[in-house]
């Protein structure tokens, strides 16, 4: 039955039994499913060997073909053997180097077959597109690319314990490569930061950036502001207003309302009319206005701090902090301010070379 072409949500990235065994790994992949068989394993050695003598063969040519070459032969004193190589040498490694192109195509144009034969693609046209570095490295001008066919040998080999390459020679390359990479980044990074500390040194574009900040997150800031009233300050309200600061307030108002009762002049003339029992009546009146005064404020305490209305007021302080006006310049600097703190202490952090605490590893 002839296979269909599937739809592109049917497509997966390759698990890595599934990644032919003779291209670059994808995203970090590897097979290990499988051991090569010695058949395979003698063939990339082969080819690595053929590679290595070829890319020898360029390299050499293009240097001694080169003017540094020429002028560095006259310093010297050997221009005369260079000139013989021109003359005699170049030509035949040349040739050398057109019978490697033809080598390289004809064993390109094998495998494509064998890869077709045995349906390792799902399209016989796949195969120039999965191993494009070889096909471009045929082309004279793109030679370099076969560089990259002796990288994917050598990394195949060393999965099968065969160390092309020495191990501390590995870590050396790797350890060198880290350092160049973070240096480089981190000059990319500081210069970012830079360029960006200079955009917020300018008024408009500091007010420009608070306020496009600002208004892009107020229902998150109204969020967080509430939920952080909710967690710190309504239990410390409720504890202290219910409890402490509730029951003094309450007494105090009481002797308060005692006390205005006391002080009343009018009261007391009306109940001095009353013979006898005018002053217990004063008495039991003052007493009974105390108890007011504290049962009225523990009422209105416990209406105040209960804990739905308190959630009310935390509602409302959280939609009044997120609706800030944002043109404010005391809230433009305040941001401005702990911008650049942050910046500055990024800058700090990334001024750190992580490379120098490993620089006295033995490599």
């Amino acid at each position: 039955m002839k296979r269909q072409t599937p739809e592109l949500d049917e497509l997966k990235i390759p698990q890595s039994a599934e990644i032919p065994d003779d291209v670059i790994p994808l995203f970090g992949q590897e097979k290990k499913d499988d051991i090569p068989s010695t058949t395979k394993i003698v063939y990339d050695i082969i080819m690595l060997g053929l590679l290595v003598v070829d890319l020898l063969l360029i390299i050499g040519d293009k240097i001694l073909m080169s003017g540094l070459a020429t002028k560095l032969a006259q310093w010297f004193g050997f221009g005369a053997n260079l000139a013989t190589y021109h003359e005699q040498y170049h030509l035949s490694i040349s040739a050398i180097g057109g019978v490697f192109t033809i080598f390289w195509v004809a064993e390109l144009l094998v495998r494509w077959l064998i890869a077709i034969i045995k349906k390792t693609y799902f399209r016989w046209f796949f195969f120039p597109f999965v191993h494009w570095y070889e096909v471009l490295g045929c082309f004279p001008a793109l030679r370099a690319l076969r560089l990259l066919r002796a990288g994917v040998i050598i990394k195949r080999l060393h999965h099968i314990n065969i160390k092309v390459i020495p191990e501390k020679w590995l870590k050396s390359a790797q350890f060198y490569y880290h350092v160049i990479l973070e240096e480089l980044s981190d000059r990319v990074i500081l210069t970012a930061v830079d360029n960006f500390r200079t955009q917020m040194a300018q008024s408009r574009t500091h007010g420009e950036l608070v306020q496009s900040a600002i208004n892009k997150n107020r229902a998150e800031l109204e969020q967080v502001v509430l939920e952080l009233l909710r967690r710190e300050l309504s239990p410390k309200l409720e504890q202290a207003f219910l409890q402490e600061v509730g029951q003094k307030l309450s007494v105090d108002i009481g002797r308060a309302v005692e006390q205005a009762l006391v002080d009343t002049p009018e009261l007391k003339r009306y109940l001095k009319l009353i013979p006898i029992a005018g002053g217990l009546i004063e008495s039991q009146i003052t007493n009974v206005g105390k108890h007011i005064g504290e049962n009225v404020t523990t009422a209105v305490n416990g209406h105040l701090f209960d804990p739905k209305t308190l959630d009310t007021l935390m509602i409302n302080i959280a939609k009044g902090v997120a609706s800030i006006d944002t043109t404010r310049p005391e809230l433009q600097k305040l941001v401005g301010t702990v911008v650049d703190d942050a910046l500055t202490a990024f800058e700090k952090q990334i001024k750190i070379q992580q490379w120098k605490h490993k620089a006295q590893l033995h490599l």
